[in-house]
């Protein structure tokens, strides 16, 4: 899979700029705040329909325009497919070869992106929120129905948490209210957790080795699904049913006492071990950063196992944080099999053959100079 070209109307500080790009490397080059990650944000938002660096849509539309447009063409093995992303005051509407998609969950998917950037970094050391996050990302691009029944439990969530504040307020009192909304927040918490545990699984299957590579065969690692509800690592769905009805019956009290819901996916945490330890509390820097870089590489390996092609791989700023012998294994691994777009302010501490080669890309206050 590969992106052949991408057009940006009003988007950030890009008037309209249209370009076209190699099946290869190509490298983003310009100083800083001159566009060159928003070119990559742009490209991830055209994949996932939203931004990696903010949750306001209308920081995305150029300043004093009513809407902004991302137009891309990506090459599959299925063929080849138009994208469209018009992001608006009143919301976004996306097209795949010209067709409007009724929901944004039917077009995520259609082109598949890995970002890598300093702040994945913090995947390891970083705050459950931000794990949480990379998984809902990383499973969404291969399974439009996890998009679906995250959506459905994130509104059902806040319609439950308004309720138990109202309870707390004792504004309501009519607990087959509660039991209603916590039934059904029940069996799509199940589903998140059963798919979660299943993705980190085929994750590690992926990332273990090629840890153990980076680390030059010292290390091991072992990545560890923490849901929120003790089940076991093999339980089937009808048992995680189980597990979450026992211990919302258990919680029932302290949850109208705290006017919150207590428990489920939104409380989960991922652990990564090393050599059996925790690589967040007593891993070094070196290790947190092999972790990251291990898990981003699988993740690659894991998305052209289940769909038969290679993502789009967008590491924004992020060879100058890895030291040469990472930054050298990063760039092997995706020699000749995945499209690669790398922002830099400089390729001259880069010290690989694959930069040498690539197309470079010269941006200078949201505007770009093609290779010529």
């Amino acid at each position: 899979m590969f992106l052949t070209s991408l057009t940006l109307t009003n988007y950030r500080n890009y008037e309209h700029e249209t370009l076209h790009f190699d099946e290869g490397v190509n490298v983003i080059l310009g100083e800083n705040a001159q566009g060159k990650t928003n070119m990559m944000e742009a490209i991830y938002v055209l994949a996932m329909a939203k931004s990696h660096r903010t949750s306001n849509d209308k920081d995305l539309i150029r300043w004093n325009e009513e809407y902004a447009k991302i137009e891309g063409r990506a090459e599959k093995r299925s063929g080849s497919l138009a994208l469209e992303l018009l992001i608006s005051k009143k919301g976004k509407k996306a097209k795949c070869n010209h067709i409007e998609q009724q929901r944004l969950s039917q077009y995520v998917g259609h082109l598949n992106v890995v970002m890598f950037a300093p702040e994945d970094l913090n995947l390891v050391k970083g705050s459950p929120q931000v794990r949480r996050r990379f998984v809902d990302m990383e499973i969404g691009q291969v399974s439009p129905v996890y998009i679906h029944d995250l959506s459905q439990y994130q509104k059902l969530l806040q319609q439950r948490n308004h309720y138990l504040k109202m309870m707390q307020a004792r504004e309501r009192s009519d607990e087959a209210v509660l039991d209603v909304l916590t039934e059904q927040l029940v069996l799509l918490a199940a589903k998140i957790t059963l798919r979660r545990r299943q993705f980190l699984s085929l994750l590690e299957q992926w990332a273990a080795p090629i840890h153990y590579e980076i680390s030059r065969g010292a290390e091991q690692l072992h990545i560890r699904y923490e849901p929120s509800v003790d089940v076991s690592e093999r339980a089937e769905l009808s048992r995680i049913v189980e597990a979450y009805n026992e211990t919302f019956a258990d919680m029932r009290e302290r949850e109208i006492q705290r006017g919150t819901t207590l428990i489920g996916p939104h409380r989960d945490d991922i652990a990564f071990f090393v050599n059996g330890k925790n690589v967040q509390t007593f891993g070094s820097q070196g290790q947190q950063r092999t972790t990251a870089l291990a898990v981003k590489l699988a993740e690659l390996e894991l998305i052209f196992s289940e769909l038969g092609d290679y993502p789009v791989l967008l590491l924004d700023d992020v060879l100058s944080e890895l030291d040469d012998f990472r930054q050298t294994h990063l760039l092997d691994a995706i020699r000749k099999k995945v499209q690669t777009f790398v922002t830099t302010t400089s390729i001259d501490g880069i010290k690989h053959d694959i930069i040498q080669e690539a197309a470079i890309y010269r941006v200078r206050s949201g505007s770009v100079t093609a290779p010529s």
